[in-house]
């Protein structure tokens, strides 16, 4: 898997999401599980130059993008329409969003991508 295409990774109940932008002053997590707000779900940085959110999501199907220095992504260098990303669906604005469903089993969500 290319490094730039981590999916989130579900631990103790709560999802990982991580992308790499090593060169990124500020990265922020926008989806329809915070309303898209750009600011609302800052990601902390690694010493590797991959910036990480954990999130505590309930059950269902979500759309999210970074938002990288600003700039709305749905991975660095893979945000128009046909670019072939993985786990990407179009959206209405002609870009890609990261597409992530959470399925409930008990307390801990485990999660899958759904395939574009």
């Amino acid at each position: 898997m290319n490094k730039n295409q981590q999916g989130p990774r579900c631990k103790h109940g709560e999802l990982t999401v991580s992308v790499q932008a090593p060169d990124a002053r500020e990265v922020f997590l926008a989806g329809t599980f915070n309303n898209w707000d750009p600011k609302a779900t800052p990601m902390k940085r690694s010493e590797g130059g991959d910036w990480v959110y954990t999130l505590d999501l309930s059950p269902g199907r979500y759309e999210y993008k970074f938002v990288i220095d600003g700039q709305w992504c749905c991975e660095p260098g893979c945000d128009k329409r046909h670019d072939g990303c993985p786990r990407c669906v179009p959206n209405e604005l002609g870009t890609m969003n990261r597409l992530l469903e959470v399925k409930g089993l008990g307390r801990q969500p485990a999660a899958r991508h759904v395939p574009a």
